[in-house]
């Protein structure tokens, strides 16, 4: 699945694992993406949506 809300944009963000002896690994920190069904411009289809955007009511979710 795509990790990149369609609505707002949120994605992939990087940085580093840090170590009690300061050592710096490369990690990523991923969004909460659900695949969920929405009326997009009249019609019902299926929309990759972070939980930030489903919770404050950007999406109008289909029945």
């Amino acid at each position: 699945m795509a990790s990149i809300c369609e609505i707002c944009g949120k994605g992939e963000m990087a940085g580093s694992n840090v170590s009690h002896s300061n050592r710096h690994t490369k990690r990523s920190w991923k969004p909460n993406i659900q695949r969920v069904r929405a009326v997009v411009k009249g019609a019902t289809r299926g929309v990759n949506v972070c939980t930030r955007c489903l919770r404050s009511g950007k999406v109008n979710r289909a029945i």
